[in-house]
């Protein structure tokens, strides 16, 4: 029963949507893993950086940024070769996420260089994604892009 309990546990987690979010013009930045944990990037006042993990109830604030005070001991190890990814495997990986959303709204703060740029963005925009040049010296990016572990196992089983 224990060991049907953990196969169908990780059978689901499987199927866990993994989210990475980013919105310039509200300063959303996050990575979560379908509502299971989430990890926030967020500015802060001592430093530059404070990521926040939340993971089910437990939730925890560090800073990637500042040198840590422990010494890393040397090791006189063997290192095992790393295995590389072929740039196959790279593409296949990268085309197993999907683009929710997508909008950029630009100005270059040069307006000869945005009205040349307008005609490409007003292509982009009806084919491709949300794209808009202004002149009002204002940028903004959203970009919502998803996957599951499921397809990115996929990648690497499939050659």
């Amino acid at each position: 029963m224990v060991i049907l309990l953990v196969v169908l546990l990780a059978l689901g987690l499987l199927f866990v949507p993994i989210q990475i979010f980013i919105d310039t013009d509200t300063g959303k930045y996050y990575a979560g893993l379908g509502g299971l944990a989430k990890a926030s990037f967020e500015s802060d006042e001592k430093e530059l950086l404070r990521v926040r993990l939340k993971v089910l109830f437990y939730e925890h604030y560090f800073y990637p940024l500042t040198k840590s005070s422990k010494p890393k001991p040397t090791k006189n190890k063997k290192t095992k070769p790393k295995r590389r990814i072929k740039f196959r495997q790279m593409v296949r990986l990268l085309k197993s996420f999907k683009v929710k959303r997508f909008a950029l709204d630009m100005d270059t703060g040069d307006y000869v260089v945005n009205a040349k740029m307008y005609p490409i963005f007003v292509f982009l925009d009806q084919y491709v994604a949300s794209f808009h040049i202004n002149f009002e010296n204002h940028n903004r990016l959203v970009v919502d892009i998803r996957n599951r572990p499921y397809r990115i196992l996929k990648t690497f089983i499939n050659h």
